[in-house]
C-alpha cells in the first residue's frame, strides 16, 4: 500500500470550543449550514414541527425553476389570473394584487411570489402550472421526497396558515441548498430589491424585497421571510463570504428586529469561528499515482464529486490529507476505473473520511518487448 501526503498543517490558532462560543439566538428552532460541504455549525430543536409560512415559496419556486430548465414552460407564457388567486390579493394577505381575468407571464408571478412575497401570485402559478392548487401541492410534497426531506409536507403553495403544510428548519436549509444549487440562474431573483408590477388597467405598484438582510452589507443573497400568528417571525438566509456561503434558518422570533439581528448574529458567528476548505474539484483536481508496464509513468486520479470540509478554525492544524493506492497500478489501467483513495483526517469527525479516485484516462500498456524488459529491469534492481 503507498501513502501519498498531499497535506498536513501545523500552527496553532487561539483555542476555541463550540461548546462554550454558542451564540445567543432567540428563536424558537434554527440551524446553520455551510453550503459547500453541508455541514451543520449550529442547530437548537432544528427537527421540530414548524409552520413555515412564506418559507414554503421556496418549494414553488423550485417547482417552476424545474419545469423552466426542462423547457415544459416558458418565462413568457402567460396565466389568466382566477378569481380564487384574485381573491388572495383581497384577503389581507401579501399580494402582488393581480387582477381578475388578467394575463400574467410565469416570470412577472414568480417576481410576485420571490421578491414580495406574493399570495395571489403563489396561486395563480400553481393554477397555471398543475390546473389546481392542491395538484400543485402534490407536486411539492413529490419533489420533497426526491431532495430527502423528512419532515415535511405541503398542502399549499404559499405557505397560509394550515395544520398540515409543515417542515422543519433542517429540511428548509436542505431545500434552500438545494435551490441554490441546481438553479443558479433563476436563483438571481432572489436577490432583486424591489418589484414593478405594471398592472393592466391600474397603475404600476412597486414593492420592495421582504428580506432585511439584502439591505445590510453583508453579502445576503436571498433566500425568504415568513410569518404566522402561531408561528411568529421567520427567515431563510443566505450570505456569501470570502469563497463560502452559509444558510441559516430561524423561526420563532418574537419581532421582525430580532429576526434581523439574531440571524446576523449567527452567520457571523458561523464566519468567524469557522472555515470551509476545498479539498478536491470534480474532475478537476488531480492526483498522480504510479503504473506498471504503462505507456506512461503515472496516471492522473480525480474525484466524482466536490470534496469540502468545513472545521473550526482552531482544528486546521490537525487536518492531514493524503492518498492511498496499491501500486505501482498495472496497465491497460481504463478511464474511470477506481485506482485509490484520497483519505481526510480530522479531529472534528468521527472517522477518517474515505473518497475513490477514478482514473482521469486511460494507460495503455507496453509492447510485449517492453514489458519484458521492464520485468527484467524490476528483478534486478527492484526499479519499478
Amino acid at each position: 500500500m503507498i501513502k501519498i501526503k498531499i497535506i498536513t498543517i501545523f500552527f496553532t490558532l487561539i483555542s476555541f470550543t463550540f461548546a462554550f462560543s454558542n451564540p445567543k439566538i432567540d428563536a424558537r428552532s434554527a440551524i446553520l449550514m455551510d453550503f459547500h460541504s453541508g455541514k451543520i455549525l449550529y442547530e437548537d430543536d432544528a427537527d421540530m414541527q414548524i409552520y413555515p409560512a412564506s418559507m414554503t415559496k421556496i418549494m414553488t419556486s423550485i417547482i417552476a425553476f424545474d419545469l423552466l430548465k426542462e423547457d415544459k414552460i416558458k418565462l413568457s407564457d402567460e396565466v389568466i389570473i382566477s378569481e380564487n388567486a384574485w381573491r388572495m390579493s383581497k384577503s389581507g394577505f401579501s399580494s402582488m394584487f393581480i387582477m381578475l381575468n388578467d394575463k400574467v407571464t410565469i416570470e412577472d408571478l414568480l417576481k410576485g411570489i420571490i421578491i414580495v412575497s406574493g399570495n395571489d401570485s403563489c396561486v395563480a402559478l400553481a393554477e397555471g402550472i398543475a390546473g389546481t392548487e392542491g395538484a400543485f401541492a402534490d407536486m411539492m410534497n413529490e419533489k420533497a421526497i426526491e431532495i430527502g426531506l423528512e419532515n415535511t409536507n405541503f398542502s399549499n403553495s404559499s405557505g397560509i396558515n394550515d395544520p398540515d403544510n409543515y417542515s422543519t428548519v433542517r429540511d428548509i436549509a436542505i431545500m434552500s441548498k438545494y435551490l441554490i444549487e441546481n438553479y443558479p440562474v433563476y436563483y438571481e431573483y432572489f436577490k432583486e430589491k424591489k418589484f414593478t408590477w405594471d398592472r393592466t388597467g391600474g397603475d404600476p405598484i412597486t414593492q420592495g424585497n421582504r428580506n432585511p438582510l439584502l439591505y445590510k452589507n453583508i453579502g445576503a443573497d436571498g433566500i425568504k421571510t415568513g410569518y404566522l400568528a402561531v408561528e411568529k417571525y421567520s427567515l431563510a438566509s443566505s450570505v456569501i463570504g470570502k469563497d463560502r456561503r452559509l444558510i441559516a434558518v430561524g423561526t420563532g422570533f418574537q419581532t421582525k428586529q430580532s429576526r434581523s439581528t439574531d440571524s446576523m448574529k449567527l452567520i457571523s458567528w458561523g464566519f468567524r469561528n469557522t472555515a470551509t476548505y476545498e479539498i478536491a474539484k470534480k474532475n478537476e483536481t488531480s492526483f498522480n499515482l504510479k503504473t506498471w508496464l504503462g505507456k506512461k509513468g503515472t496516471v492522473e486520479g480525480v474525484v466524482k464529486e466536490n470534496i469540502y470540509l468545513t472545521i473550526p478554525k482552531k482544528s486546521i492544524k490537525d487536518l492531514k490529507v493524503f492518498v492511498e493506492y496499491t501500486g505501482p497500478i498495472k496497465a491497460p489501467i481504463k478511464k474511470d476505473q477506481e485506482i485509490g483513495t484520497l483519505i481526510i483526517e480530522s479531529s472534528e469527525e468521527d472517522e477518517n473520511r474515505k473518497i475513490p479516485l477514478y482514473a482521469k484516462e486511460k494507460v495503455k500498456k507496453v509492447n510485449f518487448l517492453k514489458s519484458l524488459f521492464m520485468s527484467f529491469n524490476y528483478m534486478i534492481w527492484g526499479d519499478a
